[in-house]
């Protein structure tokens, strides 16, 4: 009977797994696709928001690329690659941070429409993302990291369509480059949260081992 009772928890960890996987694989399609979309949007437009928006997608499906490949790992597994994860945010943050000095350096007035329609096309496809990862926001580093990705997106999403009204309203470019500014600042952050949580992760293997050895 113990048998049969071990073989129904295999089965149920299996079937978690594979949603797992199915989720990450449906994320990280739909960043792939708007990551270009943003790309060529940005570059039609000018804007340096939306370029800070299509250097985040990338990055998020590196992430959740990464997160399809330890899913059934253990913990000091997934940790770790949660610490590459903010690697991963970090770079996207610099990127944005010569983004936003090449624009101050070349000035000009970006597209608003182009601006706007991608924005919200992009909002859209966030959401669809923080809804399919919604249930494992708080379930083991792996996922939960993932979850802290899309989440920002959404929040990206938002900002670059306010960036694109106000480039509207007031017919200057400042705007899109403040949002590039806040975008950078709310990478950095995750970027330190996603850091810090798989540090703390990592150190609770550690001192595990360590009890356990003594």
């Amino acid at each position: 009977m113990s048998d049969c009772c071990g073989c129904g928890k295999t089965l149920e960890v299996e079937r978690m797994q594979a949603r797992q996987r199915r989720v990450l694989w449906l994320v990280l399609a739909i960043n792939l696709l708007t990551f270009a979309m943003m790309m060529l949007a940005a570059w039609h437009s000018g804007s340096a928001s939306l370029l800070s928006g299509s250097l985040d997608n990338l990055g998020d499906a590196l992430t959740y690329a990464l997160s399809l490949a330890v899913v059934g790992a253990s913990v000091a597994a997934k940790a770790r690659v949660a610490m590459l994860k903010a690697v991963f945010i970090l770079c996207a943050a610099l990127a944005v941070a010569a983004g936003i000095g090449w624009k101050l350096a070349h000035p000009h007035l970006p597209l608003f429409e182009s601006m706007g329609i991608a924005a919200l096309l992009n909002l859209a496809a966030n959401l669809l993302c923080l809804r399919l990862l919604w249930p494992y926001r708080q379930g083991d580093i792996n996922l939960a990291s993932a979850w802290a990705c899309s989440l920002n997106d959404v929040y990206e999403g938002g900002a670059v369509i306010l960036a694109a009204l106000a480039v509207w309203a007031f017919g200057t470019g400042w705007p899109d480059l403040l949002i590039a500014v806040a975008l950078l600042l709310l990478f950095l952050r995750s970027a330190w949260r996603v850091a810090r949580a798989a540090w703390h992760e990592l150190r609770g293997q550690d001192e595990g081992c360590t009890g356990s050895a003594s």
